[in-house]
């Protein structure tokens, strides 16, 4: 089976423009250089999933024309990935069933204080029904693929630096590596053999960065795993495109809003 696997967003938190139309060095005539807040989709002919909902979600989805959307896997819960998810209730309106989402339990919780009235039974104000079903990928499912609709999804633990950790997702031959410094050795087998990765590069030329890849940390790890097409997202206004396609080696471009990635499952 192949999916359809879109780049829905590639910008960091700012995005690009930053507020205020500041573009940074980026061509603000590139169209490539407009970037929204990093979150992907990938596609079956069943099955559709979002990775993250962040400010630009609504944006992003009628921008692509998605008309079904069955589950939400989120990568971690900083706001960049997940303000936007006050729109689920419009899936779920229109769907007529409740949302799954998926992440790990610190996520979920998270979630669920910032944004309880979405798992409440009609609601505070007994307007609106409940629009999502969390479901928790404890530990033991890291480096396990979980079918979600017809879709493999494999989850693995990221170092987020001093933030922590986040979730990658390999969905067949892609993984998706956003807001992450770092892998340990089961990141890594369960990603081997992947042949292209979606992966952060928000530091770029920075020798190091707390909390994002830099390309230094890219080009060492994709020594190891091998993919054969990488792509940089959670790219900063400082990051134009044009710019880095010329400087990166072959194999390695930047990503763009409305990318689109034919993998199999």
């Amino acid at each position: 089976m192949n999916l359809k696997v879109t780049v829905l967003g590639c910008g960091n938190s700012a995005g690009v423009p930053m507020i205020g139309n500041f573009w940074g060095q980026c061509d603000p005539d590139e169209p490539r250089n407009r970037r929204t807040r990093a979150s992907l989709a990938v596609a079956s002919p069943e099955t559709t999933l979002v990775v993250d909902t962040g400010p630009d979600f609504k944006l992003q989805i009628n921008r692509e024309n998605i008309q079904q959307l069955d589950a939400v896997i989120y990568t971690h819960g900083h706001a960049d990935h997940l303000h936007g998810i006050d729109d689920l209730r419009i899936f779920r309106l229109r769907g007529k069933k409740v949302i799954p989402i998926f992440s790990d339990e610190k996520t979920i919780r998270e979630i669920e204080e910032r944004f309880a009235y979405l798992f409440m039974e009609n609601g505070p104000d007994g307007l609106y029904p409940r629009a999502v079903e969390p479901i928790i990928f404890h530990p033991e499912f890291m480096g396990q693929p979980v079918v979600i609709g017809d879709i493999p999804v494999t989850p693995f633990v990221q170092s987020h630096g001093v933030a922590g950790t986040s979730l990658g997702f390999r969905f067949g031959d892609l993984a998706y590596s956003t807001d992450m410094t770092d892998l340990d050795q089961q990141a890594l087998e369960t990603i081997s053999g992947i042949k292209t990765w979606v992966i952060d590069c928000n530091g770029y030329k920075m020798p190091a960065n707390h909390v994002h890849g830099t390309l230094k940390s890219v080009l060492a790890l994709n020594d190891i795993v091998q993919a054969k097409q990488v792509y940089l997202t959670h790219m900063p206004a400082f990051m134009d495109y044009k710019t880095v396609l010329e400087e990166l080696p072959s194999g390695y471009e930047p990503a763009y809003d409305g990318l689109v990635i034919e993998v199999e499952a």
